[in-house]
C-alpha cells in the first residue's frame, strides 16, 4: 500500500509532466494538419471524418438546422497541442432559427436552447468514445452569434483558417501555476473528505465552482489562453481534480435523492 508521501510524490511528478505539456511546439500536430505551400491545412481523411461525426451527431439531436460551419478550435488548432489535447469540434448553428424569432429580448429562450444542446452533446460525449489519431473528440454546439475567444480556429467545412494561430514565445510561470493548482486541489480534497464523512457540501462545491469560473474567465479576459489562470484550470482538468469535484457533486446529489433500505 502506498504511503501518503509516495502519493504526493507521484502527484507532483504528474503535475510537472502536465506543466511541460503547455510548452509551445515547433509545428501544429501533423496527425491533424499537413503543410501545403507554406500553409497548414487539415488532412482530407480528418476533414471527412469530422464532417461524418457532425452529421451523425445532428441525427442524434434529431432537429433539422442549417449548419453554418464546423470548426476545430482549442489547442489542437494551435501550437500548444499535446497528448492531453481534445478534438474540440464546434458545430455552428443559428439559435434564432431554432427559436423562430429574431427578437432582441429572447435571452430566456436562448438559454433554454443552449441547455437543450448542452444536454444532447453531454449525452453524446458520455455515450461515445470517438478518437481521432488518439485524441478524444468532444462536440459542442455553438450559436453563430456567440463570442468565441481562441487564437486558433479552423473551418472544417471551408478548409481554411478563421483565426490563424501564430507561434509565439510564451513565458509560463510554472511555480505559480503549480502553487495555485495545489491550493484548489486542497480545497477539492477537503470537500471530498467532508462528503465522505456525511457532511453537506453543496455550498462548498458551489463556492469552488464559482471561484474557478471567475478565476479562469479573468485570466482569459486579461491574458488569453496562455494566462496563468487558464493554465491552472487546465492543470486541474488534466490531473483529474475538476472531474473529482464534479464526481463529488454527483454522488452528493444522488445520496440526497435516495432512500436507503
Amino acid at each position: 500500500m502506498k504511503s501518503l508521501i509516495d502519493e504526493l510524490i507521484e502527484d507532483t511528478k504528474k503535475d510537472k509532466k502536465i506543466l511541460k505539456s503547455f510548452k509551445i511546439k515547433d509545428s501544429l500536430s501533423t496527425d491533424i494538419f499537413e503543410s501545403k505551400d507554406g500553409e497548414f491545412v487539415m488532412h482530407k481523411e480528418i476533414k471527412d471524418r469530422l464532417i461524418e461525426i457532425t452529421e451523425t451527431f445532428m441525427d442524434f439531436v434529431d432537429v433539422e438546422m442549417f449548419i453554418h460551419d464546423i470548426i476545430l478550435t482549442g489547442s489542437l488548432a494551435n501550437y500548444n497541442w499535446s497528448e492531453y489535447s481534445d478534438v474540440d469540434l464546434h458545430i455552428l448553428v443559428d439559435f434564432d432559427e431554432f427559436n423562430g424569432s429574431k427578437s432582441s429580448d429572447n435571452s430566456g429562450i436562448q438559454s433554454i436552447i443552449k441547455n437543450f444542446f448542452d444536454t444532447k452533446r453531454s449525452l453524446w460525449n458520455k455515450s461515445h468514445e470517438i478518437t481521432i489519431k488518439g485524441f478524444d473528440c468532444e462536440i459542442y454546439v455553438q450559436d453563430v452569434n456567440e463570442k468565441h475567444l481562441s487564437s486558433g480556429v479552423y473551418s472544417v467545412l471551408n478548409g481554411e483558417w478563421v483565426v490563424k494561430p501564430e507561434k509565439t514565445t510564451q513565458h509560463i510561470d510554472g511555480r505559480k501555476i503549480l502553487d495555485k493548482g495545489a491550493d484548489y486541489a486542497k480545497m477539492i480534497d477537503n470537500v471530498e473528505l467532508k462528503s465522505k464523512n456525511g457532511e453537506d457540501v453543496d455550498i462548498d462545491i458551489k463556492v469552488i465552482k464559482d471561484k474557478l469560473k471567475k478565476f479562469r474567465q479573468a485570466g482569459l479576459d486579461k491574458g488569453g489562453e496562455f494566462s496563468y489562470e487558464n493554465l491552472t484550470f487546465k492543470l486541474l482538468r488534466r490531473n483529474g481534480y475538476i472531474g473529482k469535484l464534479l464526481d463529488v457533486q454527483t454522488k452528493t446529489t444522488d445520496k440526497k435523492l435516495s432512500i436507503e433500505q
